[in-house]
């Protein structure tokens, strides 16, 4: 214990998208503001697009966004932030546990609260000197991973003597990754019984940034097809789809409201979704999913639309992020 206790500890810094600090509107708004102002989110010329923001979208999407927060907000707060928190707090447990060098677990929202700032300032006063940063996105996108490193380095610029950095892109194709969503999989089918298709539906992002390089719907094929092939699943047992898309421009598709729209109109009996993508559930899982597109579905004239739950902090999740975590640090340990 002593010579643990001497040794200068690694930090992790686990991180997420990020959510308002409550359910007012001028909270929605400030987050809102943070998000659609980053240019890996929206690339824009700043010119165009911040009038757009700032003159129309700030003054009347912040309602309608506080309304859909309000209905998944928790007596704890906002789902997403819910769940982060109690995935940091095991992941540090199961660390504490299983390597004998110290190690911090700092979490940190890349908009809004706890801020990449805030993380990294815990790291720092916690005399961590090395850092890992685990983005908790298993698909790699410039829309997110790339911009909370950028945001990293944003922060880290001011300072005179920056630790020591790695930092994991994705793990969309980590065998305990798509165990853990097949056993998920499962555990709904044994306690629902099994619907007439399984959806995978993604965050969507502009077609344009694909053309532009961004691998992301490549990432998100491959999470598809191991977890299709974990379930014994043959291709026209379950379909891609993408999610909340935004503005009037092509996105990655088969567009999912559609989807649900069409399927409920030619009298689908069942369907069970899940978000491969969301680490966590959020606003766009428990809203827009478990809501919206269930409506759709079922006014369409479908009959159920289940809900499969993300990961969250499940025990097979969290042992997922632990061997990640151990893995990427075996150098410095």
């Amino acid at each position: 214990m002593n010579s643990r206790r001497a040794q200068r500890p690694i930090g992790v810094l686990f991180t997420n998208l990020g959510t308002p600090d409550d359910t007012s509107i001028p909270a929605v708004r400030r987050y809102l503001a943070e998000f659609l102002s980053d240019r890996r989110v929206v690339d824009l010329n700043r010119a165009l697009w911040l009038p757009i923001l700032y003159g129309i979208i700030l003054t009347f999407r912040p309602k309608n966004s506080a309304e859909g927060y309000r209905s998944v907000w928790t007596d704890e707060g906002s789902p997403l932030l819910v769940y982060a928190r109690r995935q940091a707090e095991r992941i540090q447990a199961r660390l504490d546990q299983e390597i004998e060098r110290p190690v911090h677990v700092a979490l940190a929202m890349r908009y809004g609260n706890p801020s990449i700032e805030a993380g990294l300032r815990e790291l720092d006063a916690a005399g961590c000197k090395q850092v890992l940063v685990l983005p908790a996105y298993p698909q790699y996108s410039a829309t997110t991973v790339a911009t909370t490193f950028d945001k990293i380095g944003e922060v880290l610029a001011e300072w005179p003597e920056p630790p020591a950095l790695r930092q994991i892109n994705r793990y969309h194709d980590e065998p305990a990754y798509i165990e853990a969503l097949a056993a998920s999989v499962r555990e709904h089918w044994a306690e629902h019984g099994r619907a007439e298709k399984l959806v995978l539906s993604f965050h969507g992002i502009p077609k344009r940034y694909v053309k532009n390089g961004d691998p992301y719907p490549r990432d998100c094929g491959i999470t598809a097809q191991l977890l299709a092939a974990e379930l014994g699943l043959s291709r026209n047992e379950y379909k891609v789809c993408f999610q909340s898309r935004f503005g009037r421009e092509p996105w990655l598709q088969p567009y999912l409201d559609e989807t649900m729209k069409a399927w409920g109109k030619a009298g689908m009996k069942s369907v069970d979704v899940m978000c491969p993508g969301f680490s966590s559930d959020c606003l766009e899982t428990l809203e827009e999913i478990k809501e919206e597109n269930r409506e759709y579905f079922e006014e369409a004239g479908g009959g159920s639309l289940r809900y499969i739950p993300a990961l969250n902090d499940r025990e097979d999740h969290v042992d997922m992020f632990t061997r990640l975590i151990k893995r990427e640090l075996s150098g410095w340990i």
